[in-house]
């Protein structure tokens, strides 16, 4: 059975997730965007897109386009908010892998999602390092440090244009988000821009 609200559907704006979150970070530049509680660090909205901007040409140069997907095996910190703007700006699809999951787990995922890239945290990064190995994913991202995966830190080097993506809001995903597999294997729910489909 569906449920619909009493309240009119708020309107949702025709522009590119990224686009939209951004619009003010100009105005904003100099305001916190991200704040870590725990190390108290702030990312400012200049920062931030800056951040993005540098993570998207990275991932560019090495050939992560359109369509792609990139699967973020991480608790939440504030790099994760930038490698996903950086991925949603080139078109790419993110799916984000709960952190609890075992290596066999995260396999799955990554094969099912179709991951070309995987950024994890260097606790994960054995789980990451065994279930890469049963996948098709390029290439290991890490938010720090560790042996066996490139360090997120390169991703922020360089800086040059990134490629023009044409997105369209009704049918290109920006999400690709599991159920949890409660009744069964876990699903992919994607999302677009304005609204989700179940795979």
């Amino acid at each position: 059975m569906i449920f619909g609200s009493p309240y009119p559907d708020i309107p949702i704006p025709k522009q590119p997730l990224t686009e939209f979150v951004l619009q003010r970070a100009i105005e904003l530049a100099d305001k916190p965007a991200l704040i870590e509680g725990i190390s108290n660090t702030i990312i400012t909205y200049k920062q931030l897109t800056e951040s993005i901007h540098k993570v998207a040409f990275g991932l560019a140069v090495r050939g992560f386009s359109k369509s792609d997907v990139l699967a973020i095996y991480s608790p939440n910190l504030p790099e994760y908010a930038i490698a996903f703007h950086a991925v949603a700006t080139l078109g790419g699809i993110i799916t984000t892998v709960n952190p609890s999951y075992t290596a066999e787990e995260l396999a799955y995922q990554l094969n099912d999602a179709g991951a070309k890239y995987l950024i994890t945290i260097p606790d994960l990064v054995t789980q990451a390092l065994e279930a890469v190995d049963r996948s098709k994913v390029e290439e290991i991202f890490v938010f720090g440090e560790a042996s066996g995966a490139t360090s997120f830190s390169v991703l922020l080097e360089g800086e040059g244009e990134i490629p023009k993506v044409q997105i369209n809001l009704q049918e290109d995903l920006v999400a690709l988000l599991y159920s949890s597999g409660t009744t069964g294997m876990p699903k992919g729910v994607m999302h677009t821009l304005r609204g989700y489909k179940k795979g």
